[in-house]
């Protein structure tokens, strides 16, 4: 998730904080702005400043005249807050909070009249480290890939234009970073007299502001500006696929023209916001004092990496901005996915709750197993369905396949244990070999990964081994006394009517042969037979009563990663242990097609999947499987999460318990164990 922690940032408020005196109730009342501001060393209070106190003000919002009064009555400096550039999903007018802010000590980054503390960066910091660099560029290609903006509630699937238009940014009226740079309703109308007569011919896009096109606050622009040439977009279309198609982009001082020069223009800015005046940008109106040539990485440096100060809500910490990214990234995915709602079909009755806590964030999930077509139809919702139980008229119906993801809970499914990843399929599901999923189409792509997606992924691994982590986190006895020396293979048995046994065997489909077979090709090696926990626990069925008679030993109830790291292969049919083994560096032979086959990764033995062409390296593989497929859930915030935050979970036991309700359906189940149609 890239480094621990922004440079020289502060502990939370203690003996040595400063004090700030605010004057705007947004500080008291706003609990992300408060507790960032307590984080990074100021302790907020009412009244009169004293020697050596601040005096905090947002931005030059209304407000901030009566902070500036108190300042200079008192001869105290000031803090002046502002929105970081990464914010939110949505618009703050719609409560959601910020993901990070800017506190400037000189003055504001949008107001011109003063040098801000972002401007002195630019001007005064050498932005020659490598490192720091390297992180720019790699933020910028994050930042393109995810269609991430200051507010990132966009459609990147919707359609855009044809190539080939001139693209003008609009603003909300009485904007702050507008009236900063001196613009007004006449600035907006001579930028599109400049676009059109410079561009002759050209067709002329107008971008609404978000806040606009939500209804919160009128624009500069409005329907009665469209004409043949002159088109107005309000739809949540992805800002980076509409400057991709653009040949000129005209703004005055949106954080849209920031965007554009990392996408390679050389926007028209009428406006002084901070961006300009560093040879990035053709200015219309020029600041004089700025002549320093800069590259877009280094731009992106001090605007994004050193500037702003970022908050972790899940570690309630300062961060770094690729942990912040990491962050909004996964918050953008969720809600990107959600938005339109869901319709969800064969879901359990004690998995439907954990469901509604991943996918209902947005809007509330309906679950419905008697017309699930006809309702999302009729409702505009998406159809998904719990993988095992899709039907082909679902399937026609576009239902997108849902299931538990490779790092799930700490405790198993059948105990009624709320998964802590879950995956959604469009294609297909990842233990399903006969078709393509999803999951192929990531491992196949995760060949040309880029650096930083690679580090984050070894990293991942990293914390994986370190702390003993598995798919369920069950723990167990340790290994055996007294076992053999020797080649050691471990054998993991499976749930025998498992859909990736149904789906994914070749001739061997039982645990039983799974153990003749592994025994008749290793006639000397010490053989290690691990049943299924669901299988121990009297769950499922896939007991093998004579697994003494092909195994060495058999290790009940046994830690799985005891097992792993006391053997030097595992012979499997489809099993994750397979995939576990792989990140622990060990020979894995599949005699089955499990997802984690047919990449040049595991020794197959199972007939080839032709599809299955790409070569990705184990790295590459954990990136698709354990980042870029599932969808993680805290289950101490409630909110989308990175896998990074799940794993501090159970490393921890950071864990909720889970209630009483499912600890007696869990135990009657039990009583039920022969009869799994019940509660299966």
């Amino acid at each position: 998730m890239g480094p621990p922690g922004p440079e020289g940032a502060k502990a939370a408020t203690g003996p040595g904080s400063q004090r700030l005196y605010v004057y705007n109730g947004g500080f008291l009342t706003q609990g992300r702005v408060r507790r960032i501001l307590e984080l990074a060393g100021y302790d907020i209070r009412l009244g009169k400043p004293g020697a050596g106190d601040l005096v905090g003000v947002w931005g030059q919002s209304p407000t901030s005249p009566r902070g500036e009064a108190v300042a200079e009555w008192t001869d105290s400096p000031l803090l002046r807050v502002e929105d970081a550039f990464l914010r939110s999903v949505l618009p703050g007018r719609e409560g959601a909070p910020p993901l990070g802010l800017t506190l400037d000590r000189r003055g504001v980054h949008f107001d011109p009249a003063t040098v801000s503390d972002l401007e002195t960066l630019l001007s005064e910091e050498p932005l020659d480290d490598t490192a720091l660099l390297d992180r720019a560029r790699a933020g910028i290609a994050r930042m393109k890939a995810g269609h991430l903006s200051k507010y990132s509630g966009c459609e990147p699937a919707l359609p855009v234009p044809e190539p080939g238009y001139v693209l003008l940014i609009d603003q909300t009226r009485g904007d702050a970073s507008v009236r900063a740079s001196r613009a007004t309703p006449d600035t907006f109308r001579e930028m599109l007299f400049l676009a059109q007569e410079e561009n002759p011919g050209a067709r002329i896009l107008i971008k609404s502001h978000p806040e606009t096109a939500a209804g919160h606050r009128p624009g500069y622009f409005g329907p009665a500006d469209a004409t043949d040439r002159i088109t107005l977009i309000d739809a949540p279309v992805s800002p980076w696929a509409l400057l991709e198609g653009a040949v000129a982009v005209y703004t005055v001082s949106s954080q849209m023209g920031f965007e554009a020069i990392l996408s390679g223009h050389r926007p028209v800015v009428l406006g002084q916001p901070f961006y300009i005046g560093w040879g990035l940008s053709d200015d219309r109106t020029p600041l004089d004092r700025r002549q320093r040539r800069l590259t877009r990485p280094q731009l992106f440096a001090a605007a994004m990496i050193l500037y702003p100060t970022w908050y972790d809500v899940f570690r309630d910490r300062l961060c770094s901005f690729e942990e912040a990214l990491t962050q909004f990234e996964a918050e953008t995915r969720a809600w990107r996915e959600d938005r339109a709602g869901w319709v969800a079909t064969g879901m359990r009755l004690w998995k439907r709750a954990p469901l509604q806590r991943v996918f209902g964030q947005a809007q509330r999930v309906i679950f419905d197993d008697r017309a699930p077509v006809a309702r999302a139809g009729a409702t505009g919702r998406r159809l998904m369905v719990w993988a095992g139980k899709t039907t082909k008229a679902l399937d026609a119906a576009g239902a997108v396949h849902v299931e538990d993801g490779l790092i799930r809970s700490r405790g198993l499914g059948a105990d009624l244990i709320a998964p802590l990843s879950l995956v959604l399929d469009d294609l297909g599901i990842y233990y399903d070999p006969t078709r393509e999923s999803r999951l192929e189409r990531l491992i196949a792509a995760a060949e040309a990964l880029p650096q930083d997606a690679r580090a984050r992924a070894e990293a991942l691994v990293r914390r994986i081994l370190r702390d003993h982590l598995t798919k369920y986190n069950l723990g167990g006895a340790a290994l055996p006394q007294g076992l053999p020396a020797g080649r050691r293979i471990l054998v993991p048995g499976q749930v025998e009517d498992d859909a990736s046994i149904r789906l994914g065997a070749d001739e061997v489909r039982t645990n039983r042969a799974l153990l003749e077979a592994t025994r008749k090709a290793n006639p000397a090696a010490v053989i290690l037979y691990k049943p299924h926990p669901d299988v121990e626990a009297g769950l499922r069925p896939g007991a093998v009563p004579d697994a003494a008679a092909f195994a060495d030993a058999v290790l009940e109830r046994t830690d799985p990663v005891a097992a792993l790291e006391a053997v030097s292969e595992v012979w499997t049919i489809t099993s994750t242990l397979g995939f576990e083994a792989l990140l622990r560096g060990k020979r894995v032979v599949c005699l089955g097609t499990p997802f984690y086959a047919g990449w040049g990764l595991a020794e197959d033995r199972a007939a080839p999947l032709p599809r299955r062409v790409a070569r990705p390296d184990i790295v590459a593989l954990a990136h698709a499987v354990l980042i870029a497929y599932p969808r993680y859930h805290d289950p101490v915030t409630g909110r989308a999460c990175p896998p990074e935050v799940v794993l501090d979970r159970l490393a921890m036991g950071d864990i909720p318990a889970p209630g009483r309700f499912n600890r007696a359906l869990a135990k009657l189940q039990g009583a039920f164990a022969s009869m799994p149609w019940l509660w299966r």
